[in-house]
């Protein structure tokens, strides 16, 4: 586990095992005594290595501040989403998104690909928050799955069916016909602009 020394991994393993049973991490004092070290500065300098080799984090004033790096893993950046002509769904996580600036639920981000979406305000590059759902109302603006590509579209339905409605006027709308195997990924709940 990421180069750690044999203690390194004691301690880790004490803070693990403290948040499993108890829900909250061990203080200094506890894991000194747990681990026999001769003093709490022992368990001080071993959080202090573990923070540096990133697989925990402190939380500033808390005695029991401390947080295993993998429960705040963040938010996944899985690949792309055509706004544009659907392109082929990667399913590879590009990286993680840590804090969540959109101050909504978000399962995963998508970048966006294209300029179809651009009068939304939705452009090339921009990263997409995206709450997975089965089913959207008319007018959302949906991450839809056509065969197997995917496309960021606003979802409109009627009595003629379902239409996944481009917003520039240079792309044609993508009508959903029986044919196609279709179903709805995700709603769009708000977008990062990345390279501001």
């Amino acid at each position: 586990m990421l180069n750690l020394t044999a203690q390194q991994i004691k301690v880790f393993d004490v803070i693990k095992e403290s948040l499993q049973s108890n829900g909250y991490p061990p203080t200094r004092a506890e894991i000194a005594k747990i681990l026999d070290f001769k003093s709490v500065n022992a368990a001080e300098s071993h959080i202090k290595a573990l923070v540096k080799k990133g697989v925990i984090q402190k939380v500033p004033g808390s005695s029991r501040g401390i947080k295993l790096v993998e429960e705040i893993s963040g938010i996944p950046l899985i690949g792309s989403v055509a706004a544009g002509s659907p392109i082929m769904a990667f399913e590879n996580v590009e990286k993680t998104i840590h804090s969540n600036p959109l101050n909504k639920s978000v399962d995963f981000f998508l970048r966006v690909q294209g300029e179809s979406m651009i009068d939304a305000g939705i452009f090339d590059n921009d990263l997409v928050g995206v709450r997975k759902t089965r089913s959207a109302e008319n007018g959302e603006i949906v991450v839809a799955r056509l065969d197997d590509e995917v496309t960021l579209k606003r979802f409109k339905k009627d009595s003629s069916g379902i239409k996944l409605v481009a917003e520039n006027s240079s792309f044609s709308d993508i009508a959903v016909d029986e044919s196609l195997d279709f179903s709805i990924e995700g709603r769009a709940v708000g977008i990062i602009r990345e390279n501001l």
